[in-house]
């Protein structure tokens, strides 16, 4: 018996065959997105409203504005849309600067 036969046989290649290598690419997925939003409520005055929206979000005051008027006409607005760890963290500092400065203000975070 050849010696490359035998090779082959217990899982060796003598160097005279070929082999194919395939490799998988990973999967990659995209994070799940999430909305971040301020509620209306009667007490907390429109600036502070602004001034978080500027402060959290990077918002221009133009921007800020418009916001918070949609948030005191409508009920609730959109902040913005980031990844979930993002997202808490922003929900937190605001809950937690509306708390500080004694104002109801509520942050929520939904699902995309």
């Amino acid at each position: 018996m050849a010696k490359g036969t035998d090779d082959r046989r217990n899982g060796r290649d003598d160097g005279t065959g070929t082999s194919v290598i395939t490799r998988t690419k990973p999967q990659t997925k995209r994070p799940n997105l999430y909305r971040v939003l301020l509620l209306n409520d009667d007490y907390t005055p429109m600036e502070f409203v602004v001034d978080v929206l500027e402060r959290f979000f990077n918002k221009q005051r133009e921007d800020a504005n418009r916001i918070m008027l949609h948030v005191h006409q409508n009920g609730v607005g959109e902040c913005g849309i980031f990844t979930y760890e993002v997202a808490e963290t922003k929900v937190t500092q605001v809950m937690d600067f509306a708390r500080k400065h004694q104002h109801p203000l509520q942050c929520v975070m939904e699902k995309k």
